[in-house]
């Protein structure tokens, strides 16, 4: 029985602010949960998790081609059009495709996202990071949001495509707007569009340069799949956006939460203090534990499929949340408290199977460097208020904001 008692609006102020009470209570009452408000699973157990991501077969990413309902919660009427722009452009993302298409599309960009060849880049990451550590010191206060977190990533994954460094703020505002693609007002569609067709109209140059003159740079691989036909040349702009946006956007969320966590836990705090070097690693695994950039993922089942309990009806939405799989306690001991000495650390803050997430390997290197240099440029450092907004979205642990002080 769907339990009763618990408000099924996701998208509440006291939700968003903080979920994990709300998704911890589904994961121990009602694991598969039918969402009324939203005709939508929440599949909120560890385990379930793991099961869904590794049978794509049975819970298909293409919920953007496949799905013929009307998005949640309810956009005003008049922007339907507005909607089947935005599906039609994400239904190119690789991300959201499944086998063969979705390895096939993979397969040309992987490569330059291993381990290896992330290392190459942390010289860069760090030459950004004193950059922009020396441009506040004296300050003794930053936004972390505004001056640190949002900088650092996207400058990098901007210098990774071969995008001009000075275009950052510019790319930055207009990547910002593909965020909404998770969140829930209404009137969420027109920033949307305005973002995808800004960038559209940016990238598109420069792609079609690569085309013919391809770079030592990750558009020009991207580029070179349009040689090879394993893109169109809407889809290799459509997957640019998706690199530059998954890019940046997981690792400012994991810097500011991960921030946040360490200075509400002073004692953890101290602990990374005492060999910011030695322990970073195992912080950083922790963060995303504990407050995970990505909140949710989304799906919808290729046919019916027994879970738990629950029957999941061919062509039902569902939702997978790693916020809550991150604090089961049926696989993380005393799951609610952030141990940055936690090992061995199984979350799954990248997802799982397939689709684990291409730049795992990026967001974690820019977050060991962050969390390194804040324990030794800023070992005072603080919140200047404990109350934290957050961005109304399903997809995301997204602060608005993040005042801190150290003077």
């Amino acid at each position: 029985m769907a339990i009763q008692t618990i408000d099924d609006d996701i998208f509440s102020p006291e939700v968003m602010t903080d979920p994990y009470p709300y998704f911890g209570r589904l994961r121990d009452e009602d694991p598969v949960h039918w969402n009324e408000k939203y005709d939508i699973w929440i599949i909120t157990r560890y385990d379930h998790l793991v099961w869904i991501a590794r049978h794509h077969e049975l819970f298909s990413s293409m919920q953007h081609k496949l799905d013929p309902r009307p998005p949640y919660p309810p956009i005003q009427e008049d922007d339907m059009g507005l909607y089947h722009y935005v599906t039609n452009f994400f239904s190119d993302w690789f991300a959201l495709r499944d086998r063969p298409t979705h390895t096939d599309m993979r397969r040309v960009v992987h490569h330059y996202f291993t381990p290896k060849e992330t290392e190459r880049w942390r010289p860069l990451v760090r030459s950004a990071i004193k950059y922009l550590l020396d441009e506040v010191e004296e300050d003794g206060r930053m936004d972390m949001m505004r001056d640190f977190a949002t900088p650092l990533p996207v400058l990098v994954i901007a210098q990774m495509l071969g995008l001009p460094t000075d275009d950052r703020l510019f790319i930055r505002e207009l990547a910002e707007k593909l965020t909404f693609i998770g969140r829930g007002e209404s009137d969420r569609m027109q920033p949307l569009a305005d973002g995808i067709k800004g960038l559209i109209g940016y990238v598109e140059p420069l792609m079609e340069e690569r085309v013919d003159s391809p770079k030592d740079d990750l558009m020009s691989i991207l580029a070179g799949g349009v040689r090879t036909g394993a893109y169109t040349r809407e889809e290799a702009l459509a997957n640019s956006l998706l690199l530059l946006m998954a890019g940046h956007e997981t690792t400012i969320n994991l810097i500011c939460n991960g921030a946040v966590s360490f200075m509400r836990h002073p004692d953890q705090w101290e602990l990374l203090k005492s060999d910011p070097a030695g322990m970073t690693v195992r912080a950083t695994e922790e963060c995303l534990r504990y407050d995970p950039p990505v909140k949710s993922i989304g799906r919808i089942a290729s046919e019916d499929v027994e879970l738990g309990d629950r029957t999941v009806g061919k062509f039902d939405r569902m939702r997978w949340y790693i916020a809550s799989a991150n604090r089961d306690p049926e696989i993380f001991d005393e799951p609610d408290r952030f141990d940055i000495t936690r090992h061995p650390n199984r979350h799954v803050a990248f997802g799982s199977g397939i689709h684990h997430c291409l730049g795992a390997t990026l967001a974690r290197l820019e977050g060991q460097e962050a969390f390194m240099a804040l324990a030794e440029r800023f070992p005072e450092m603080r919140l200047e208020s404990e109350e934290l907004g957050y961005h109304p979205t399903n997809s995301f642990r997204s602060l608005k904001s993040l005042p801190i002080s150290w003077s």
